[in-house]
């Protein structure tokens, strides 16, 4: 078990939780990572090709791959990360962060051998990031007891990824791979849930930015949302989260049991993992069927945790949502946008699909430790994040309007 002895590295342990959403708003609720932390950062190269191939599944369990492999070695360490569809940051003091970057050099290389997919990844201290102009401020989003969801702020996160992507700047803090790398350590990392359906109309991946940067303006935007469109956020379970019982769908074998077996299984045999894994969705099925406890599992409230425990909404400076919306809905928020991106007030970009996609970190179901990654399909937030660009990049361009 790694040593948690020091004041720092049980500063994100230690700071209180909320579980009203609408405290993003609240700039007070977010204080500074200490110094001698780093951020821990992940992108798929190209992940653009690999979504447009179809691929966007293998893309989503490489960057959920990243905070599992971090998590474990952490042990029962509480880490502060964000999921980002073709991507993950996780922050680690300073006595995980060798292991931790140990682990991510072996998700990089596995990634590269069971996926052909390449991750950029490097290990960039907070202090580098202030020294750069940016802050790294973190609060704590209770999902149900013990399961929490960091929200940054500061723009730390923006130009972690800046970094990560320019050749030159990040080379002081690129991570090496050694001559010998350890099997990623992947125990929880899951792949077992069929697409999510929309139940009440289209599934919509949503980046929304306040212009102002200052998160004290994201009240106004969930105000809005919620009395202009009728789509409340702010509550424990608003009736556009994409995870309900009745859109949870499981067959046996799962299809994804094979990508997660091939991940998991990497260097520590694939048929291994993958009859583990069948075993585990054996015992759920006959659990879900009888409504039985099976040791650790106990159906009827897995199932209900399963739906409080997603990132379906999330902010890094950037608010994420993946959000079930019926026509009306849709119609109201594109309306909304645009005219608030036409103001100046806000930044955004959008993707809708049919269905949403889950990748899961089961770590103990008898502590209920797990948490649900949410994604649009067809590369929803990967989608989302090139319309992102491509609006911004138009309000630039000179002669553009605002």
């Amino acid at each position: 078990m790694t040593n948690l002895g020091t004041e720092s590295g049980l500063f994100y342990q230690s700071l209180p939780v909320f579980s009203d959403f609408a405290k993003v708003s609240d700039a007070a609720a977010f204080v500074p990572l200490p110094e001698d932390w780093t951020l821990l950062a992940s992108d798929i190269v190209r992940s653009r090709d690999a979504i447009a191939a179809g691929r966007y599944k293998d893309v989503n369990m490489v960057a959920a791959a990243v905070v599992t492999a971090v998590l474990n070695v952490a042990g029962r360490m509480d880490l502060p990360f964000v999921f980002g569809g073709d991507g993950a940051l996780i922050a680690v003091p300073p006595s995980l962060v060798d292991a931790a970057s140990r682990a991510l050099v072996s998700v990089r290389v596995m990634a590269r051998e069971t996926s052909a997919l390449r991750l950029r990844v490097a290990a960039i201290p907070v202090a580098a990031l202030r020294r750069a102009g940016a802050d790294l401020r973190v609060a704590k989003f209770e999902l149900s007891r013990g399961n929490n969801l960091a929200m940054f702020s500061g723009g730390g996160i923006e130009l972690a990824e800046t970094i990560l992507k320019d050749e030159e700047r990040v080379e002081p803090y690129r991570l090496v791979e050694p001559d010998l790398v350890e099997p990623a350590p992947l125990d929880g990392l899951s792949c077992r849930w069929e697409p999510l359906p929309a139940r009440r109309g289209r599934m919509v991946t949503l980046l929304v930015r306040p212009t102002s940067g200052r998160v004290e303006e994201l009240s106004g935007i969930l105000e809005d949302l919620r009395g202009m469109l009728g789509i409340d956020l702010t509550g424990a379970d608003p009736a556009s989260a994409p995870v309900r019982r009745s859109s949870l769908r499981f067959r046996f074998p799962p299809a994804g049991l094979t990508l997660e077996a091939r991940m998991v299984g990497w260097k520590r045999g694939r048929w291994r993992a993958y009859l583990v894994g069948l075993a585990a969705c054996a015992a759920f099925v006959v659990g879900v069927a009888t409504g039985r406890r099976l040791g650790p599992f106990e159906p009827e409230r897995y199932l209900h945790q399963v739906a409080l425990n997603t990132d379906f909404r999330k902010f890094d400076d950037t608010l994420r949502l993946v959000l079930d919306l019926d026509s009306r809905e849709r119609e109201a928020l594109t309306g909304y946008l645009a005219r608030e991106e036409a103001s100046g007030r806000l930044a955004y970009g959008l993707h809708v699909s049919d269905e949403a996609l889950m990748t899961c970190l089961v770590f103990s179901l008898e502590d209920n430790r797990h948490i649900h990654f949410i994604d649009g399909a067809d590369g929803g937030y990967a989608r989302a994040a090139q319309d992102f660009k491509q609006r911004l990049s138009a309000v630039k361009e000179p002669g553009a309007t605002a």
